[in-house]
């Protein structure tokens, strides 16, 4: 599998391609922004895209992710419980940027569940308290992470927002992250890429 990262959005948002390198199908997680510009890296790459994959439901994360499975007929893929999240422009944080967005989502995962996706298995870890369905996905295979919001190199996620909790959000990460292999590659909602490892020994919040 490789990576591939691009900043979009007004609040620099990580959206991430996750390339299977045999057959060039690729996962788009988080496309929050920009979603002519990301349709056109897909197409300059030749890749083949096979679904979206949300973390949580904040404009900053989903706001371009509609127009993209148009474009390429792809479905989107949230947690059962961030369905309020991705409807409710009060819990989507679309006011912030001066819009009053509902989003939408095609499959709604649940945690533990393992998705088979462009010839890839992602596990599903749900991790409130940013928001009530964040969830990671995390591909064993690989010793690869897509976090989120959840958690970032030595920070955490906000959890100033509406329905967030700081208490929930620490017990996600101690219970379904950090009990991961330290090797394994974390990459974030925002910011840089850092490992379980480092978050361990490092991160002030836990």
């Amino acid at each position: 599998m490789k990576v591939e990262q691009y900043c979009v959005g007004q609040v620099q948002t990580n959206c991430y391609f996750a390339i299977n390198e045999q057959t060039q199908e690729a996962l788009i997680v988080d496309p929050g922004d920009s979603a002519e510009f990301l349709a056109e890296k897909i197409k300059q790459k030749e890749l083949k895209p096979q679904a979206i994959l949300l973390t949580h439901g904040h404009f900053d994360h989903a706001m371009a992710a509609e127009e993209l499975a148009e474009i390429f007929e792809l479905k989107i893929y949230a947690h059962e419980a961030e369905q309020d999240t991705l409807k409710q422009p009060g819990l989507n944080a679309s006011g912030m940027i001066g819009r009053r967005d509902s989003y939408r989502a095609d499959v709604f995962v649940k945690d533990g569940e393992v998705l088979n996706l462009a010839g890839m298995e992602l596990k599903v870890l749900h991790t409130p308290g940013h928001t009530e369905g964040g969830c990671c996905y995390y591909v064993e295979k690989e010793q690869a992470l897509f976090s989120g919001d959840t958690l970032f190199c030595q920070s955490v996620g906000r959890t100033d927002f509406p329905r967030g909790s700081m208490s929930q959000l620490l017990r996600s990460i101690k219970e379904k992250l950090l009990p991961l292999p330290n090797a394994v590659k974390v990459y974030p909602g925002h910011m840089g890429v850092t490992t379980i490892g480092m978050e361990k020994s490092s991160n002030p919040f836990l």
